[in-house]
């Protein structure tokens, strides 16, 4: 009986067939949470590390300058930034390229079941 409860599950195969249960690794298929949440995410993340970074570092310096006053005394800074960012949160290019990221990493999740942050760690740790 318990071998049957294994098996069982609601979700569709492509969420819970795969080498470790947890998907299809070749699915490229997008729930809505994966479209509206995580790759606006990496979106976000990567034009401002990548894409802005000047801009981004511009904003900062001056915010750390101006402390409290930072609304009336950043504008233009935040200005530049703000649409540095937009720019690159529209480009159906880097929209393409950042999908792609998160289909890999999640392709890889799937294959192995190590997850992102800890497939960064792959040399051993020194005891």
């Amino acid at each position: 009986m318990a071998e049957n409860q294994e098996n069982c599950t609601v979700l569709p195969d492509k969420y819970s067939s795969g080498p470790h249960g947890l998907g299809d690794p070749d699915d490229k298929t997008l729930r809505k949470i994966e479209k509206n949440v995580l790759i606006p995410k990496i979106l976000r993340e990567r034009s401002q590390k990548e894409k802005c970074a000047e801009e981004v570092k511009g904003f900062y310096e001056c915010a750390k300058d101006a402390g409290l006053l930072v609304v009336f005394s950043c504008r233009k800074e935040n200005l530049v930034m703000r649409s540095c960012l937009q720019r690159w949160f529209h480009d159906e290019n880097f929209i393409a390229d950042c999908t792609n990221q998160y289909l890999d990493q999640r392709s890889e999740y799937r294959r192995t079941g190590i997850g992102a942050k800890y497939q960064k760690r792959k040399e051993p740790a020194l005891l």
